[in-house]
């Protein structure tokens, strides 16, 4: 039996992750210290002796007697929202520290072990981006002392030391630029698909930031970790840098609508004032992943929103 260690196993991701290497008979350990994370999306797993729970903070040291073969580095906060407590926004050093210390701190221990080491970057380290689609040799445009730097610049500082520990000590590292995605077990923290979800529920009015025309690409959670699991497990992945996600592009507004049709909703939509540096593009240029992989999203988007739709009991 192999054995898989994911940080964040308990956050919105991370937990769909240990559910799949569960089905597949792996022994997985899932450290969360449950900031963001939720102990609920867990819950199912608590009795299979093959998941080993443990509450923690990655950017303190890890040491486990299991002899470990996989490690996932998904710990982090990863919403931008000005009222939602949980947000990178709120928690500014804890972000910038789960991505370079605790980063840190997961590198050694795989290296330890021997293992093979996933960081999971974000579409964030393009910031607004100046090209369309984005594709791994960008540099990005990222302003790196705006509100959003600590996350954005948080997972470049991830990228440099997962880099850094490939190109030093020959570690069989990957690392995975997530685009927007979106699934059962969203965290009501802020995001616009769960955020136009509960909204359409309620009939309340839809907030759309700007004009709604900045694009994003919704990843059905799925997809994502199937394109996880092929990062991880691929041996020509050694030392890449993979963009996941979806390409197609949806405007925000088209995305709003579309929610309002599949929820039958009364709401009416809200303009508000664009966020600060709040990306006008979203599109991964998937050729790596397909290439490298052999991996690229299946479920449509009407699909995908109407199980997430019928997930959610708001």
């Amino acid at each position: 039996m192999q054995t898989a260690v994911v940080a964040g196993g308990a956050g919105f991701i991370g937990s769909h992750l240990c559910n799949s290497l569960l089905e597949e008979n792996f022994l997985v350990y899932c450290i969360d210290n449950l900031v963001t994370g939720d102990k609920k999306n867990i819950e199912e797993f608590l009795d299979n002796q093959n998941f080993k729970f443990i509450e923690k903070d990655v950017t303190s040291k890890l040491d486990l007697s299991e002899k470990i073969d996989f490690v996932f580095h998904l710990a982090s906060p990863a919403s931008p929202s000005k009222t939602n407590p949980k947000s990178y926004i709120h928690m500014p050093i804890e972000t910038l520290l789960v991505n370079s210390l605790g980063t840190q701190n997961l590198l050694e221990f795989a290296k330890k072990n021997n293992a093979k080491f996933v960081f999971a970057s974000s579409s964030e380290a393009y910031g607004d981006p100046s090209v369309s689609p984005q594709s791994e040799d960008y540099f990005g445009n990222v302003n790196p002392v705006g509100i959003r730097s600590v996350y954005d610049e948080g997972k470049r500082f991830g990228e440099a030391m997962t880099m850094a520990y490939f190109r030093k000590f020959g570690s069989d590292v990957r690392i995975a630029r997530i685009f927007n995605t979106y699934g059962p077990k969203m965290p009501d923290d802020g995001r616009v698909i769960f955020n136009f979800i509960k909204q359409a529920k309620k009939n309340d009015p839809i907030t759309v930031y700007g004009d709604g025309s900045q694009t994003r690409s919704l990843c059905f959670v799925d997809d994502m970790v199937l394109g996880l699991k092929k990062l991880m497990f691929t041996n020509e992945a050694k030392g890449e840098i993979i963009n996941l996600g979806n390409p197609l592009e949806l405007t925000v507004l088209e995305i709003a609508n579309k929610i309002l049709e599949l929820t039958n909703s009364k709401s009416r939509i809200d303009f508000e004032e664009l966020p600060e540096d709040d990306p006008k593009k979203r599109k991964p240029d998937i050729s790596k992943a397909k290439m490298i992989l052999g991996w690229e999203p299946k479920i449509a988007v009407e699909e995908g929103l109407k199980k997430t739709i019928e997930y959610f009991q708001i």
